[in-house]
């Protein structure tokens, strides 16, 4: 990078952590550290729950999925609204009434305290880990960007984030959220900008869309049905995002405590539900323009010369190891495939303002066996990185953003971009580790503790608990390499436990007669049963939420039936 664009980084990024510092002053007990006095109206509200959700990854790794799979992954988000909708009707009430910390407390009144603290183990497992990939996001572009080990990146970018945490609280997480997101939009329409401004002169953004979509990279709608019927195995199509993004987005929201932490700081039940249903509203076109900016740099590397393999770094090293020269010959096949998408690029436009459609129809179909025949190229070259380096990543889907960022932009906006990277992940990691500690302090400390509760002492480890789980975090990113996508290494780690999580509260919400004897057994049985069936890989990860959910509430109901006076102390 420039000296203009480490201005413009470092500018931008101490400006936040200031801003964040100054509006956390006077914490004072967990209520202002958690909650923030419960004082938030409902669009800071909104920005908080977005940017929590929108972590670095969302920006990394999302243009990189659209590059390699098209835009289909948008349909992971079309039961969100629904979910908002359910969560702003019978959870946010609740939550409400009981003037709770966390969302698990409600679960020691409903059931008993062995079903509140199975729950919250469950939150704190995946959102650890999940939080440590978040960590391992933004230190892939420090390693990227400066050389350094990827293990050494991530020790700076998790400290910084401890230290930024630790001091700030909830109040500062929220507030430099909503900073952090003015920003983003900013940048990434930026992005998207130059994207179309960068490709030859006599192509415009429609032309851009063209190619794209000649390409498959405009899938936005799919149905997931093949020659054999329906695949239940597909990742992304509209009944498993509708379905499987429901529950996954109800559990996500309504009892992950790293989404509940933020809405609970809102002035009233009012606020809370108009930051949820406004996020519902929003949060699809939002992913629907970032994997766009991904599926028009597709375009942009039909123009241009692009890697075979956007880890260039792992791709150098291997061309230097024992399949070098099959690399080699890899590397030339694909620039001769790039050559020829380019001039049928050209070809299929031309035939297209002419209105020949029998030309056009000709070209757009060579134009999508190319991508595909790219594609298979570049799987080829991946394997074979792989096997020159073990510990190499076989998908370079998080790179692709990145490499067009740094090697394209102007000095000034590539510091922009990186830096909205970096505050995509302060946001979201800030957010994590607040709820990771609140649900320390509140859900385990003070059952353990009851009497320990003077304000200084609590606030004091709250902070240790908020320095435990950063430390935690980063021994997880230091892991975190050879995990693929980074957006859909989230998504399924999530999708291995929010099933259950919501097949507790829904069965708490609505099955008045279940016992917490009852609804305990069930969990885990089900949580085992759904891990088994994400590694027989016979369906796709979205569809284990609905599962999940399913099979806990049946399964306590059974247990009604079969185990009526059993008990289990806790």
């Amino acid at each position: 990078m420039s000296l203009l664009d480490w201005i413009v980084l470092i500018v931008t990024l101490f400006s936040v952590i200031i801003y964040g510092i100054y509006k956390s002053r006077g914490q004072k007990n967990l209520e202002s550290y958690f909650l923030n006095n419960r004082s938030l109206p409902w669009y800071i509200v909104l920005f908080s729950i977005m940017g929590t959700q929108a972590s670095a990854i969302t920006f990394l790794s999302a243009p990189g999925q659209a590059y390699t799979d098209g835009m289909r992954f948008v349909q992971y988000y079309f039961g969100l609204p629904l979910a908002m909708i359910f969560i702003c009707i019978f959870f946010i009430p609740i939550y409400s009434k009981l003037n709770i910390y966390t969302a698990y407390e409600y679960l020691e009144k409903r059931f008993d305290t062995k079903t509140r603290l199975l729950t919250s183990f469950l939150f704190l497992l995946q959102r650890g880990l999940s939080t440590g990939i978040s960590i391992y996001a933004p230190s892939l572009i420090l390693s990227s960007l400066l050389g350094w080990n990827i293990h050494l990146t991530n020790l700076l970018m998790g400290g910084l984030l401890i230290i930024y945490t630790v001091s700030g609280g909830v109040k500062a997480v929220s507030y430099t959220q909503t900073q952090q997101l003015i920003i983003i939009f900013l940048a990434m329409f930026l992005s998207g900008y130059m994207v179309v401004h960068l490709l030859p002169e006599d192509m415009g953004f429609a032309d851009a869309l063209k190619i794209a979509g000649a390409s498959g990279k405009l899938n936005v709608i799919t149905s997931g049905f093949n020659e054999n019927g329906f695949n239940w195995n597909d990742k992304y199509n509209i009944f498993s995002g509708i379905i499987g993004g429901f529950f996954l987005a109800l559990s996500y929201f309504g009892t992950d405590q790293s989404q509940v932490g933020r809405y609970l700081t809102a002035k009233n039940t009012n606020e809370s539900r108009a930051g949820l249903l406004m996020n519902g509203f929003v949060k699809i076109p939002m992913q629907f323009l970032i994997l766009l900016v991904g599926a028009l740099v597709f375009t942009f590397y039909t123009f241009y010369k692009s890697p075979v393999y956007f880890n260039t770094k792992m791709l150098d090293s291997a061309r230097e190891g024992s399949y070098g020269n099959e690399i080699s010959d890899i590397e030339t096949n694909y620039s001769s495939l790039q050559k020829l998408q380019n001039e049928v690029a050209v070809n299929y436009l031309n035939a297209e303002k002419s209105g020949d459609e029998m030309r056009s129809y000709f070209y757009k179909s060579k134009l999508d066996s190319l991508s595909i025949l790219n594609t298979s190229r570049r799987k080829k070259a991946a394997t074979l990185i792989q096997k020159s380096n073990a510990s190499a990543d076989s998908n370079d889907t998080n790179y692709i953003f990145l490499h067009f960022v740094v090697n394209n932009l102007p000095r000034g906006l590539v510091g922009l971009l990186i830096a909205i990277i970096f505050l995509a992940a302060w946001g979201s990691i800030a957010a994590a580790l607040n709820s990771l500690a609140s649900t320390c302090m509140i859900d385990w400390h003070h059952l353990a503790r009851p009497k320990d509760r003077t304000d200084a002492r609590n606030l004091k480890l709250s902070r240790y608990y908020t320095l435990a789980w950063g430390i935690f975090c980063i021994i997880v990113a230091q892991l975190a390499g050879r995990m693929g996508s980074l957006i859909e290494a989230v998504n399924i780690l999530g999708s291995l436990f929010y099933g259950t999580i919501l097949g507790i509260f829904s069965v708490a919400l609505f099955l008045k007669s279940i016992e917490g004897n009852q609804v305990f057994i069930a969990a885990l049985i089900t949580e085992v049963l759904v891990i088994a069936i994400y590694f027989s890989d016979t369906i796709s990860f979205l569809w284990l939420n609905l599962i999940g959910c399913a099979f806990v509430i049946l399964l306590s109901l059974l247990l009604k039936l079969i185990l009526p006076k059993f008990q289990v102390t806790g």
